[in-house]
């Protein structure tokens, strides 16, 4: 099954545009849709770090490649009637716990009031199809239980950033409900919008500031320890690709069944790739063969010990299901990066690609191995 098979073919020539398409996860899902022969439109910020995916990707030569503050409403109206995409994925966000203790208002500013400017471009922009806004497991009102958060749990959030993330889902409810309603969908508007929630993102690629296995790969390729903070806190890990894919097939049936699929989504890994930071850590540095690690005292940040999703809906609705574990998804970050230090870095792009490739050749066996069972 090749990249352009996928998905029904519903993004082959269709003009996508997406928010945030510099950062990490943005990086990986414009390559995708490019690859599916996706018209894809990026209105972002500068890449957020160097070295950074987008640009080791040299995405910018494969897209319509645009700079720009989602804080800014005029000028993400403007994109919207100049490129008419049909479908829009909204990943721009300031996305970091620790960066929105420093800085509040912005991130306010960015993930909820960003996320209304994009709204009111959407609605005043016919093309448009389908609006996937994504969102983070952080939206929930976090009370450290061991059952994973199902979409009708309340939402709530302790620091700003998370806080952020449940605004916008409200925002995304409030307009679905007051503009894009499903049941008036192709008779007073035209529009699909969905929102989705992911876990503990990881892959190649990622040089973000606090993020754990970013951090360890800094530390390792500088010759240093790596510092953790709280090794006992269980996080739900899952690869770069499992979400996205998640993303893709509901933007898929969205475009295609309009508003039967309109709502919020988890798309978290399975209940038992739930590993602790040391756990992982641990991983890290045996596939690496080398470094050490020493746990810091650094208590100044609430910090969440237990997060995780319920991902029952997509599996029975969506029929969507995670495909790496938890150690299959560290295997293939470290492995990124690996190459990129390691490697051949004019082939990276080639070696990020045939990642997305392995990944879809392990889920077509999947699906294989589910419909005997």
């Amino acid at each position: 099954m090749t990249i352009n098979k996928i998905f029904n073919n519903v993004y082959e020539n269709k003009k996508v545009l997406i928010t945030g398409h510099t950062g990490f996860k943005g990086s990986w899902l414009t390559l995708w849709l490019t690859e599916m022969g996706a018209d894809v439109t990026g209105y972002s910020l500068d890449p957020p770090t160097k070295p950074g995916l987008f640009s080791c990707l040299e995405l910018d030569k494969k897209i319509e490649h645009i700079i720009g503050d989602i804080r800014d409403a005029e000028k993400i109206k403007k994109i919207l009637k100049k490129y008419k995409p049909e479908m829009v994925f909204h990943l721009a966000a300031q996305s970091l716990v620790r960066a929105s203790y420093k800085e509040p208002k912005l991130t306010y500013e960015t993930n909820v009031m960003g996320t209304v400017n994009l709204f009111e471009a959407v609605r005043n922009t016919e093309s448009v199809r389908v609006v996937v806004n994504v969102t983070s497991d952080k939206c929930y009102e976090n009370k450290e239980w061991i059952y994973g958060y199902k979409e009708t749990d309340t939402l709530g959030g302790y620091d700003p950033y998370s806080s952020s993330k449940a605004c916008a889902e409200l925002v995304t409810s409030c307009y679905r409900n007051s503009f894009f309603y499903p049941p008036n969908y192709n008779k007073t508007h035209n529009v699909a919008l969905a929102s989705v929630r992911a876990g503990n993102v990881i892959g190649g690629g990622d040089w973000a500031q606090d993020r754990l296995i970013p951090d360890c790969i800094k530390a390792l390729n500088d010759g240093q320890t790596i510092y953790i903070r709280n090794p006992l806190a269980i996080r739900a890990w899952q690869y770069v690709l499992e979400p996205l894919s998640g993303y893709l097939w509901l933007g898929n049936l969205l475009f295609e069944k309009g508003n039967i699929y309109s709502e919020g989504w988890n798309f978290g890994p399975s209940d038992n790739d739930i590993l602790t930071v040391d756990d992982v850590v641990k991983k890290v540095l045996k596939l690496w063969e080398n470094g050490r690690y020493e746990i810091t005292h650094d208590t100044k940040m609430h910090e969440t010990e237990l997060l995780k999703l319920d991902i029952s809906k997509a599996r029975f609705i969506l029929d969507w299901n995670p495909i790496y574990t938890v150690n299959t998804a560290i295997e293939e970050t470290i492995n990124w990066y690996k190459e990129f230090y390691y490697g051949d870095k004019k082939k990276i792009f080639e070696f990020t690609l045939n990642q997305i490739e392995k990944y879809i050749k392990a889920a077509k066996e999947a699906v294989v191995k589910w419909s005997i069972e």
